[in-house]
């Protein structure tokens, strides 16, 4: 798996033996200015420390600190620790070579107080300018320091005879086990383990989404108004998944297709397909095992992200003209030629040994929590390579790859279809749509009716119901007329907000922060515009929907654009019966959907528990046992066509806002999992597979 962050390699360190101020490494290469700042303040100290600090009566060489040599690691997991041996020479371990204190001269003394206060003032830039730069930028190092300290480096006082440099900065030794080195194939996984490992990827990614949400809301507490980078929630939350050892075949490196990682998936961060599994590299878009963890001594490329990160990149869908990576500037410049090494070596060791690899597709897209979407579009065969000259002028490396034959259709292929149909849908399919708007413009966006298997035309039978329908005691005995003074909009800690727990529901783009029993969302007595974050429910669609008859499930429900996890979709509206109007109903025949059946999947959505020992499922406001039905088979919206599912993409969340009736709240769906363009949308409507044609009263 990939790392969070491409650091700098400092693992790749001088061997004891050698000195540090003549050492060159690749790791010295690849971190000038970092390892300068440190060499430069390294070999300072050890200027000042050699003649004036302690007397001595012969020279003698004094080693300078080195770094901790570590077993070998994966050059593609860019996230290292950096040590320094804690151990340190005696450098004063012959009490002879120190002279009495009264051979002192004042002169001396003088010297050596200047000299302390020259090492107190270059240890506190040290630590300011380096160290604490470190923490910031990386998270998981400590600065050791001693403000006490008489040296640039913290000094150990439990070491015998008073050894000097000690540890300067010190990294948690990482809990999570490191990449695999070990290249597998996943094949022929039966019906049960195909189940089992796409409900892992899911609450995997329902684990990373719903914690990328918290931490982004976090990070924004933290800072106030302070103006700063925007926040990585998604850095932030793939660092807690691999503390705590989340991240997805970590154990294996795969070769192939990940198990439970379906071809059309869309990921909206880099750090997302690291903790999957499906690409390692958090920046590089070659992935690859190196040649020195490679059993035949052979690089080999697992997986490439083509996102037109190179302008010699030729994309034509099944056939791929793809560019080697390095030799590019900061301004993603062609700038030298490139070279066969690393991953462009790699790359032509899989085409050697036809070895496939995983193609992810980075696409820009528009109104997303990033400014792209990552859509794994299958495996393709290296079928040949070339160096050429590149458009600016310099030597590149090319690769020919081609799509391998029987897999479905490309996600990217499939969002671009879906981009046509949302502005020219007659254009793209002439045949095969009913209505264009089955919701008479009742709702935001238009909701799309296409059939192209038969004849069957019922939803347009049926009254369209932008928003449930309550008995008239509920809305009037249900209002209490109390609301929010919150004029411009509520936060945290405002009325609304502790009638939810002490804390709003949603975060500023509208996406559920970890679901509730119930939601109170501010209502016509509270004060804030229509456009608070406390009233999303309230504004109806934003995603554009599409009822389409299937030779599977009857009538379905799919969307046209990419609906975001934790993202709201619809309500599922009807007529709302009491208990007494459910029992005469069913006694003629007529079905009912029951709310209180509705699988509760809302207490997965920001379930951290994996992540949070302590972490307990938010039980506040507690919801009585539901007692009503809903009648829709004569009036309905869009949500009564979604079809049932053990492991649905859609959770139901109870919202209160019209009333404060708790017995009779509003039934809101949301998104589990990011929802690419045309896939189906299916409920769990708690039940079992066998009764899904009984329960399904729409299809």
């Amino acid at each position: 798996m990939g790392s969070l962050l491409q650091f700098q390699d400092l693992n790749l360190a001088p061997s004891p033996s050698s000195p540090l101020t003549t050492t060159t490494t690749a790791a010295a290469s690849t971190s000038s200015n970092t390892i300068a700042t440190f060499l430069s303040a390294k070999e300072t100290a050890k200027a000042l420390l050699v003649p004036k600090v302690e007397p001595k009566l012969e020279p003698f060489d004094v080693e300078t600190p080195i770094y901790q040599q570590q077993p070998p690691q994966d050059p593609s997991n860019s996230t290292r620790d950096l040590f320094f041996t804690s151990s340190t020479p005696n450098y004063f371990s012959n009490s002879q070579l120190i002279p009495p204190l009264s051979q002192s001269t004042s002169s001396e003394d003088d010297n050596a107080n200047n000299l302390y206060s020259e090492y107190n003032r270059i240890s506190e830039l040290f630590r300011t300018a380096f160290a604490k730069r470190l923490q910031d930028q990386y998270g998981d190092i400590s600065v050791v320091s001693d403000p006490d300290s008489r040296a640039i480096v913290p000094f150990n006082e439990d070491d015998n005879n008073n050894s000097v440099l000690s540890t300067v900065v010190v990294s948690r030794r990482p809990k999570y086990p490191q990449r695999s080195s070990e290249l597998v194939r996943v094949t022929d996984l039966g019906i049960e383990d195909q189940r089992y490992f796409r409900d892992l990827v899911r609450r995997t990614r329902m684990v990373y989404d719903s914690l990328r949400i918290l931490s982004i809301l976090e990070e924004e507490k933290r800072r106030g108004e302070r103006l700063g980078r925007r926040a990585r929630g998604d850095l932030r939350a793939a660092s807690a998944m691999r503390d705590c050892g989340l991240w997805l075949n970590r154990d294996k490196r795969i070769v192939g297709p990940i198990p439970g990682v379906q071809i059309g998936d869309v990921f909206f961060f880099r750090m997302e397909l690291c903790v999957m599994g499906l690409h390692g590299q958090a920046q590089a878009g070659i992935d690859y095992l190196p040649a020195s963890q490679s059993s035949n001594r052979e690089p080999i490329a697992t997986s490439i992200i083509v996102s037109g990160g190179y302008e010699d990149d030729e994309d034509a869908g099944d056939v791929i003209i793809y560019t080697g990576h390095g030799g590019q500037d900061k301004l993603n410049r062609q700038c030298e030629h490139q070279k066969l090494e690393g991953g462009n070596l790699a790359l032509e060791r899989s085409m050697r040994h036809g070895i496939e690899v995983r193609v992810i597709r980075g696409i820009k897209h528009e109104g997303s929590v990033s400014s792209k979407v990552y859509v794994y579009d299958g495996l393709y065969k290296i079928l040949d390579y070339w160096f050429d000259v590149g458009k600016s002028g310099f030597g590149v490396y090319k690769y020919r790859l081609l799509r391998i034959d029987g897999q479905p259709e490309m996600g990217s292929s499939i969002l671009k279809f879906a981009e046509s149909l949302r502005t020219k849908p007659l254009t793209v399919r002439p045949r095969g749509y009913l209505s264009l708007d089955i919701s008479n413009k009742k709702e935001n966006m238009p909701v799309f009716l296409f059939n192209d298997i038969d004849n069957d035309h019922d939803p347009l039978c049926y009254q369209y119901l932008e928003r449930t329908v309550f008995p008239v005691f509920v809305l009037t005995n249900g209002s209490n007329g109390t609301g929010c003074d919150c004029v411009s909009g509520c936060s945290d800690g405002c009325f609304c907000a502790m009638k939810n727990g002490g804390e709003l529901a949603y975060d500023e783009n509208g996406f559920l922060l970890r679901g509730k029993p119930v939601v109170f969302e501010c209502g016509v007595s509270c004060r804030c515009p229509p456009t608070c974050r406390n009233r999303v429910t309230q504004r109806g669609l934003r995603n554009r929907l599409e009822v389409f008859r299937s030779r599977e499930t009857g009538w379905g429900v799919r969307s046209l654009d990419v609906i975001h996890a934790g993202a709201f979709i619809c309500e599922y509206a009807g007529v709302v019966l009491t208990r007494e109007q459910s029992q005469i109903f069913t006694m003629n025949g007529g079905g009912l959907v029951y709310p209180d059946r509705f699988s509760a999947k809302w207490a997965e959505w920001g379930d951290l528990s994996q992540i949070y020992p302590n972490y307990t499922r938010p039980s506040y406001p507690e919801l009585p046992p539901l007692d009503f039905a809903m009648d829709v088979s004569k009036m309905r919206n869009v949500a009564c066509y979604m079809s049932h599912s053990s492991a649905p993409n859609v959770l139901v969340q109870f919202v209160l806002y019209d009333h404060n009736n708790l017995m009779f709240p509003h039934i809101m769906l949301f998104a589990m999992e990011n929802i690419p363009p045309l896939r189906e949308l299916s409920l769990d409507y708690g039940v079992a597979d066998d009764w899904t044609a009984k329960l399904a009263i729409c299809n």
